[in-house]
């Protein structure tokens, strides 16, 4: 069922809020979304000549095509990147990206994964292996602590910069944050993902999932936010003296279509929310449901099965036993043949 509605939704045959969230502005929702093959990404990654059309990466990152584009190996002083050769140019969007951060390390582990939406693209640098001084948004899923705090680690955290401001390094980006949240999203269980919705100049939200699927945490919520126009999407890591294997899994980008302000609201939104509610259900109900529908299923063949048992023991036809048998009602009334 849900990959049934991943892929409607990635068609924008199915609302925005319906699988995820509605954030109201104003008298506006997000009405549905276009998914962008321009700024999405999935195994095998790359073409029969060891290219993507749309991706480059470089520095330490490579490519395994089952499985995942690795940005750092488990090693020390790595440094890896995946850009999109082309700027976004959608004014409303939500990237999806599935990650995984791990190491066989459960102490010291590092330094981290960026997500970049910003000006310049593919410039290596101390940031989590891009540049500082950045222009646009970067956000970071820091892995080490370089001082004390008084939340824990790892910790996601963003930056909106502005061309000339320095990234806060030594006290983990709380100088410049714009929202952050921790969140254990290391050497989880579960697939872990990141989401990030913004609505121009007017909406950023970040979630992420790491207890587990489709069990979205929000992280923060940034209002009368604005990005450069168009500006590149990518994604970086880096290791020091501690390191962790930083992997992208798949990169999904969705072009976000708002409702009209005076659009008059149809007679579906009820039964919108009521698949909303239905698809949010817990998951013990799904399976209590398949359960029951599992002994229906049984409890009918085994009757069958009886009522077949008892008509070759009579000499009956199978039919007239399955509906005369002990018949009331409607099974006598079709058993005897006299009262038509």
């Amino acid at each position: 069922m849900m990959l049934l509605k991943s892929m409607l939704f990635g068609l924008g045959l199915l609302p925005f809020g319906v699988l995820a969230l509605d954030p109201k502005l104003g008298n506006r929702t997000v009405d549905r979304t276009i998914a962008l093959r321009t700024h999405s990404i999935y195994a095998p990654y790359i073409d029969q000549d060891l290219q993507n059309r749309w991706w480059d990466f470089g520095a330490d990152a490579y490519i395994n095509t089952n499985k995942h584009i690795r940005l750092t190996r488990e090693r020390p002083s790595q440094m890896g990147w995946l850009w999109s050769r082309v700027p976004l140019t959608a004014a409303n969007f939500v990237v999806e990206v599935e990650f995984k951060i791990s190491g066989e390390t459960s102490h010291l582990f590092g330094d981290g994964l960026a997500v970049w939406f910003t000006t310049a693209r593919a410039q290596p640098g101390p940031v989590f292996g891009s540049i500082d001084e950045f222009d646009g948004l970067g956000v970071f899923l820091d892995t080490y602590a370089n001082s004390r705090h008084s939340y824990s680690f790892p910790r996601l955290n963003a930056m909106l910069g502005d061309g000339k401001t320095t990234y806060d390094q030594e006290r983990d980006g709380e100088r410049t944050s714009i929202g952050a949240c921790s969140a254990n999203y290391r050497r989880t269980n579960v697939a872990t993902k990141l989401k990030i919705t913004y609505i121009k100049d007017t909406y950023l939200n970040v979630k992420v999932q790491y207890k587990a699927w489709d069990d979205w945490t929000d992280c923060f919520t940034v209002h009368d936010i604005s990005l450069p126009s168009a500006p590149y999407l990518g994604f970086s890591a880096m290791t020091g003296d501690v390191f962790d294997s930083h992997d992208i899994v798949s990169v999904t980008t969705y072009s976000a279509i708002l409702s009209s302000p005076d659009a008059q609201r149809d007679k579906l939104a009820g039964t919108r929310s009521a698949i909303l509610r239905i698809s949010k259900a817990p998951s013990w109900i799904w399976t209590i449901l398949k359960v029951v529908l599992f002994l229906l299923v049984v409890a009918g063949v085994l009757y069958a099965y009886k009522t077949w048992v008892l008509s070759q023991a009579s000499g009956r036809p199978f039919g007239a036993t399955l509906i005369g048998k002990g018949a009331t009602g409607f099974g006598r009334l079709y058993a005897d043949g006299k009262r038509f």
